[in-house]
């Protein structure tokens, strides 16, 4: 009598649907510290969308929640029942993570130079005011609170 053989790990070439979420985690992984761009689907319904930074992967820990912003993306592969990935004609991947019904489809986002707008606008210095800044919708101000708990820089230490 032959031994059983031991499972074979699966092969993925341009497509596939992924469980495993070792898979997922290793076929995501080329995302991370990337812009790119999700839609959120409910049903065959775009719900929401948009462009952001992919900042974490997250498996086994389900107390931590996927999200999606502008500023950061979070991945808890947790969320998920599968993902579904394809590749296109450009030889680009589209992600396609879902969970029941719902789903949220992520794309490597196009920078300026491959949409052809790198000439359309001038480069221009930013402004140095902070009035100015708050008056010119081509940059976002953000203002950094310090923790009640860090000590002040004058403090002797």
């Amino acid at each position: 009598m032959e031994p059983t053989p031991e499972p074979r790990a699966k092969l993925y070439i341009n497509t596939g649907l992924v469980t495993d979420k070792s898979d997922i985690y290793n076929i995501l992984r080329p995302l991370l510290k990337q812009t790119v761009t999700y839609s959120y689907f409910r049903g065959n319904q775009v719900a929401s969308g948009g462009t952001g930074w992919v900042e974490r992967l997250v498996v086994d820990h389900p107390e931590i929640a996927s999200y999606f912003t502008p500023l950061a993306i979070c991945l808890n592969l947790d969320s998920f029942d599968y993902l579904q990935f394809d590749t296109t004609s450009d030889q680009l991947l589209t992600y396609t993570l879902v969970i029941g019904s719902e789903k949220v489809v992520i794309e490597f986002a196009q920078t300026a130079t491959e949409i052809g707008i790198e000439d359309e606008a001038p480069m221009r210095a930013p402004a140095t005011a902070p009035d100015d800044l708050a008056l010119d919708p081509d940059f976002i101000q953000m203002e950094l609170l310090k923790s009640p708990d860090a000590p002040d820089e004058d403090e002797d230490g």
